[in-house]
């Protein structure tokens, strides 16, 4: 059974927080055409991404805070690279507007259970699964263009997993409206014998 503690400063934080600081970082290298160190950058970003939720589980450093800063920071730093990527001409803009889309949607789910008196939802494993993917997908097509030479393998297989993490992110998307939905809607479920005029 995990333990979620009240910790503010713990190792997954940290390097979720270094994570956030490593987009502006990113953005400058990328736009200003400095391919290798954006690479680098980017490879450094997604890398911390796996070690802080891996360091979270095996030595019980899992926190409320972190729970919210980690996927707060994955999705800040893909929207970052996207709008990056998408300006750099590396993928189109209407990428960037679908995985955009998508948390747009978490956003207002979030806004809604609040709403209601509930807190987030845990995160998906299939989001969990996207996310790898586009963190995958970005430094390859980063690759491309930082090793001219071997574009056209980066490329093709950058865009497979980008599709593939559009996909499995709004998966994800649908389950948790899903979940949302039905969250909502148990509290309110009127007692035996009442009228079920307003059921859906």
């Amino acid at each position: 059974m995990t333990i979620v503690s009240s910790r503010i400063v713990t190792i997954p934080n940290v390097l979720s927080l270094f994570r956030l600081l490593l987009i502006p970082v990113f953005l400058i290298f990328l736009l200003t055409h400095e391919y290798l160190m954006a690479l680098i950058t980017l490879v450094v970003s997604s890398a911390t991404d796996f070690v802080d939720g891996f360091v979270a589980r095996r030595f019980n450093q899992v926190s409320r805070v972190g729970q919210l800063l980690d996927p707060a920071a994955d999705r800040l730093f893909i929207f970052s690279t996207l709008i990056g990527l998408a300006w750099g001409g590396f993928v189109p803009w209407w990428l960037t507007g679908v995985i955009i889309a998508r948390d747009v949607l978490l956003l207002v789910l979030g806004i809604v259970l609040a709403n209601h008196g509930f807190g987030p939802l845990p995160v998906h494993h299939l989001g969990k699964m996207g996310t790898f993917a586009l963190l995958f997908a970005m430094p390859v097509l980063v690759l491309g263009a930082a090793f001219p030479a071997i574009d056209q393998i980066a490329n093709p297989v950058g865009w497979a997993a980008a599709l593939w993490g559009v996909f499995l992110y709004w998966w994800a998307g649908v389950i948790y409206a899903l979940q949302a939905g039905r969250i909502i809607r148990e509290p309110q479920d009127p007692p035996v014998g009442a009228s079920d005029t307003l059921d859906s």
